[in-house]
């Protein structure tokens, strides 16, 4: 379970997760470091009477050490996020159903296909999509179908909140994300006449 982060729900979070506190311990580790020889050098090289300052040209073997090492970190997070990002934006799984989310001024609507499994189309604003929960943030972008997909593994109901300040309508952005077991999510659907789907969903 993730000790900062919203409770983890979905298939790829793991991932996400790691790669955050991997990044997390790597840039605070770096801080402490660079503090204390911050410290060390404030008191050794502190000033005092009698003692004439000298000049220093540097040393270039640590030059070169502290510039190739956070480059071999950085290339070393950059392909371990390559994999990750590639899984969640670079694939799209079959899926049982397909939800349209569009974001108006100042709410979100969610719209189900019908029996046909065709979605309408819908009028929208910029807007950032975003479910904790799940590790997933997209911009709702005008004029664009922007497809994502996530797999949650605990039913519940999670909170969708709008991640960019858009207005003074913004505080009324919050929608909710409902996961159900397949059953209840079956007899929902023919309840609204939805999509018709093999196993459960949101």
């Amino acid at each position: 379970m993730s000790r900062w982060l919203p409770e983890d729900i979905s298939t790829y979070g793991p991932d996400v997760d790691f790669l955050f506190y991997l990044i997390y311990y790597i840039t605070g580790i770096t801080l402490i470091l660079v503090l204390a020889c911050m410290l060390f050098f404030l008191i050794r090289y502190r000033h005092r009477e009698g003692r004439r300052a000298t000049y220093s040209h540097g040393n270039n073997t640590l030059e070169i050490i502290w510039t190739i090492v956070p480059a071999l970190v950085f290339i070393m997070i950059g392909f371990m996020s390559k994999s990750v990002w590639g899984h969640i934006r670079g694939t799209l799984p079959e899926t049982d159903i397909r939800v349209r989310v569009t974001a108006k001024q100042f709410n979100w609507t969610m719209q189900y296909p019908g029996l046909d499994g065709v979605l309408g189309t819908a009028d929208d604003v910029i807007h950032s999509f975003f479910l904790p929960n799940v590790r997933l943030k997209q911009d709702a972008v005008p004029g664009r179908d922007i497809e994502v997909w996530f797999e949650v593994t605990k039913p519940g109901k999670y909170d969708i909140p709008c991640a960019e300040l858009c207005g003074f309508g913004h505080g009324n952005m919050l929608g909710f994300l409902t996961v159900q077991d397949p059953e209840s999510f079956k007899a929902w659907a023919a309840e609204k006449k939805a999509f018709p789907v093999a196993g459960g969903g949101a």
